[in-house]
């Protein structure tokens, strides 16, 4: 098994001014590239060959470092291009998943803030996520360096990347305003939905 980087579903310019253009070349060509060729270097000789992406990050989580890091961090970019979409390829959330949202978190405005804190007290690198977990409620995590919320038996229905350069070229040290703009402007609710739908069996 071998993996790769998959082409992005919209052109480098098409989310500015949230997302320049050189930030997504750079972060999709040359960080996430790297995360794949690292991972595809990695993975012979772990025991984990031919198995699915997810099971190789969680067979190879503290014990394998250099194979989990570049294959959670794989896994983390391929959702979170799907993540984002154009402004005009954008739906509303759906009236399910906000009734869900209310039910766990009192409202979606409080849901939007706690995920844009989580994003903001994330010490250093890292990401902020919604998902879902065992118990069929919706939770607000936040990982360091390349974790995921697989390793706590949840499933991650969206993510927002707090590395640095996810963002610096757009907004320098305001990590707030960039987690409020893909908050507000960049989310592909759409996609949020399906891996909601997916979690919920």
């Amino acid at each position: 098994m071998t993996f790769s980087l998959p082409d992005l579903l919209y052109p480098y310019d098409s989310l500015q001014p949230f997302m320049s253009a050189e930030t997504l070349e750079y972060h999709h060509d040359k960080h996430h590239q790297a995360y794949v060729d690292n991972a595809n270097k990695f993975i012979g000789g772990s025991g984990l060959e031919g198995q699915p992406l997810e099971k190789v990050i969680i067979g190879s989580f503290g014990k394998n470092a250099p194979l989990f890091n570049n294959c959670a961090q794989h896994y983390n970019h391929l959702h979170f291009w799907k993540w984002m979409c154009p402004k005009n390829r954008r739906k509303k959330m759906s009236d399910k998943l906000a009734t869900h949202l209310q039910k766990d978190f009192g409202s979606v405005e409080k849901f939007t803030a706690d995920f844009i804190q989580a994003g903001v007290a994330q010490f250093g690198s890292g990401w902020c996520w919604l998902a879902l977990d065992q118990e069929d409620r919706l939770v607000v995590l936040k990982t360091q360096n390349g974790e995921n919320p697989l390793l706590q038996k949840s499933m991650p229905i969206l993510g927002c990347d707090v590395w640095e350069h996810s963002y610096y070229i757009d907004f320098r040290n305001r990590r707030p305003d960039y987690l409020k703009a893909f908050m507000d402007e960049l989310v592909n609710w759409e996609y949020v939905e399906e891996l909601y739908e997916k979690a919920r069996g």
